[in-house]
């Protein structure tokens, strides 16, 4: 399997599809408890015109949780190993959520890394309602274990009718978040979430093309806070009816079809 060893020894997993001589990169960053798994459905459609990469970041799959302390920061940093080290100059970011957090931090950071911006179920302020709901988790996987907090977590990720479509499999879903974390690694992650700086200190001349993506039923998110978050990026914002936190796994096609649409521009 494909690893990298950041300078602190960390090692991070890797994967690749698409043609390695495809001059168009697209680096998808997982949210917190998936791994590059998540993103299998979109491999067909995307793989015809670009070069993929998909990693875990630190703490995350089949990536170390590494001795130095998790930050943002610090997995800006790895992105920037990552891409380093795979000889990519500049790509296209597809984040959801934690992912997309990181991907935004490196184009403000350094912008000329990236080419453009997808942000899902991301907005520009941490609400309160998100806040305590990651201080929940940490306490049901600190008390009860990743099985509790996976149940827990089920109606804040995913939207109302994905729940209903998929009643008799969620406990699959569970038993499949459960297999690819690990509870130290977790609860240093969602415990770093909390410390993160805030997310509206996007510069005034922030000038990435940026498309982002919420859903109407994301209880975590709201579409203010992510429509300041598309003034403040100059972006396009898509609202999405129908479709909770998860978006890509929730709308597979419908997430293509909107990516591909601004990556073509």
């Amino acid at each position: 399997m494909p690893f990298l060893t950041t300078e602190d020894g960390c090692n991070i997993y890797y994967t690749t599809q698409g043609s390695d001589t495809a001059t168009r990169v697209i680096i998808f960053l997982n949210g917190t408890t998936q791994t590059t798994l998540y993103w299998g459905a979109t491999v067909p459609a995307f793989s015809k015109r670009f070069r993929l990469i998909y990693y875990d970041a630190r703490a995350q799959g089949q990536s170390d949780l590494g001795a130095n302390p998790i930050s943002l920061k610090l997995h800006v940093a790895d992105l920037k190993f990552l891409m380093t080290q795979l000889g990519i100059e500049k790509a296209n970011l597809v984040g959801i959520s934690h992912g997309a957090r990181v991907a935004l931090a490196l184009a403000i950071e350094n912008p000329d890394r990236v080419a453009r911006l997808v942000l899902c179920s991301l907005g520009a302020h941490t609400s309160q309602r998100s806040r305590i709901t990651v201080q929940s988790w940490l306490q049901l996987l600190r008390i009860s274990g990743l099985e509790a907090m996976a149940w827990a977590a089920l109606p804040a990720v995913f939207g109302e009718n994905f729940l209903k479509q998929h009643e008799n499999s969620l406990d699959m879903i569970v038993k499949a978040v459960v297999k690819r974390n690990r509870k130290k690694a977790l609860l240093a992650q969602l415990d770093a979430l909390l410390q993160y700086p805030p997310l509206d200190a996007v510069p005034v001349g922030f000038d990435r093309p940026t498309l982002i993506l919420t859903g109407a039923e994301d209880p975590l998110v709201p579409s203010e806070d992510a429509q300041r978050l598309a003034d403040l990026c100059k972006a396009h914002h898509e609202h999405l009816s129908g479709i909770g936190h998860s978006i890509p796994a929730e709308a597979p096609r419908l997430f293509e079809e909107l990516v591909l649409e601004f990556l073509k521009k």
